[in-house]
């Protein structure tokens, strides 16, 4: 079957089971970094510090990678963060007394970089296969690639927190860079093409973009990441963990849940939408991120309303209705990007918008371990409900078409 496929359409293929995995691996390093030192004993600012290097170089990384992935070809691209990904993992193999919080940061930074050219050179290839009159089925396969992605992010969140329940810290790290490293030497022998590769050269200068769109829609795109990550990366998980006293087990299965519900809303924003046969704008990245900006600031006074034992269900129906309209609104976002870039060098427009991506979740991720250190999780909520109105009013620029 995979014989009567084009060329460039295999090669896709590859580059979209390569991401799958790796993605895998990505969620359950996750989980497995904040719940093993959340039990040693960490504060939550340690363990957001502990991602600190790995948000700032996915900045670094999708503004210079995009750069690379026109220079070089975006299957190159794709394998150098597989190989950086396996050093990463390799790093945490070292003695328990080494796991010193800059260890354990400069083996995230590796893992950073690793992930974005990832995430880079996948979003970047189905520019290239898609025609220009094809938009509307555009958008579908951006949905459904954003999609299937977050859902295989929870399930490396339940593959992380329960290897390390089932076996430990250290085998678990071992079985993911034994899956890592099949999934690398398979790339490394079929990805031979240089797809996304620029036909001429391409100045430095020309990772920063010039579109008032793509500029805008960055924007956008960074305080809706921050308002996620605020909350969610460090002050949730150790939240459930000490106000309700879950386990690694049940903490990790849950943010897995959430996360693969959230990716299979991703795949289906095009029908949620209404947009089958057409395809959002300006207008609807607006009204979208409206609603969303509501949902954190009503989970907060319901919460601070009800402090009893009924404030689990609270949190936890509106983190459910938070990730369904979340998952629209990057699913908009991750269309417009697309739409937006220019097919010659896509990984150029594409990088730079993941660059502002990254910079939303580091800036999310320092404010989550700080903010619930010091005044707990109703701060984290409230800050992501003005992040959102950022963006809201961010997406007031992009284009109505």
């Amino acid at each position: 079957m995979l014989n009567s496929l084009s060329p460039a359409v295999r090669q896709y293929l590859l580059i979209t089971l390569n991401y799958w995995v790796f993605t895998i691996t990505d969620g359950a390093l996750r989980m497995l970094v904040v719940l093993h030192f959340h039990s040693l004993g960490y504060q939550p600012l340690q363990i957001a510090l502990l991602f600190l290097f790995y948000e700032f170089f996915g900045v670094v990384t999708n503004l210079v990678g995009g750069w690379l992935g026109a220079r070089i070809g975006l299957n190159r691209t794709m394998n150098i963060g597989l190989g950086m990904q396996i050093l990463a993992l390799g790093m945490l193999l070292v003695p328990a007394e080494w796991l010193t919080i800059l260890w354990v940061m400069a083996a995230q930074a590796l893992s950073g970089i690793a992930k974005d050219l990832n995430k880079m050179s996948a979003k970047s290839a189905i520019k290239v296969l898609i025609p220009r009159d094809a938009q509307g089925q555009l958008f579908k396969w951006v949905a459904i690639l954003t999609g299937s992605k977050n859902t295989l992010k929870g399930v490396g969140f339940f593959v992380g927190g329960g290897l390390l329940t089932l076996v430990g810290f250290h085998s678990t790290i071992l079985i993911l860079i034994a899956a890592l490293t099949a999934v690398w030497l398979v790339s490394l022998i079929n990805l031979k093409q240089d797809l996304g590769k620029a036909k001429s050269k391409v100045k430095f200068s020309a990772i920063f973009s010039k579109s008032p769109a793509i500029n805008a829609l960055s924007a956008a795109r960074l305080f809706l990441f921050g308002a996620r990550d605020v909350w969610f990366v460090v002050a949730l998980p150790v939240y459930l963990a000490s106000q309700y006293q879950w386990d690694h087990w049940t903490v990790g299965g849950f943010l897995a849940l959430w996360i693969i519900a959230y990716g299979l809303v991703q795949t289906m924003a095009p029908a949620i939408t209404g947009s089958r046969n057409k395809t959002p704008d300006g207008k609807s990245a607006f009204l979208w991120a409206l609603l969303l900006s509501v949902i954190p600031a009503a989970i907060a006074i319901a919460i601070s309303v009800n402090t009893g034992q009924s404030s689990i269900w609270i949190l936890v129906l509106g983190l459910t209705l938070f990730g369904i309209v979340f998952a629209i609104n990057s699913s908009i976002h991750s269309f417009l990007i697309v739409h937006y870039a220019d097919a010659e060098g896509v990984s150029l427009d594409v990088g730079f918008y993941y660059m502002a991506n990254a910079g939303g979740r580091l800036i999310g991720t320092v404010l989550s371990g700080w903010l619930y250190q010091e005044f707990g999780l109703m701060i984290c909520l409230w800050v992501s409900a003005v992040f959102i109105g950022l963006a809201a009013f961010l997406s007031l620029r992009l284009p109505n078409e």
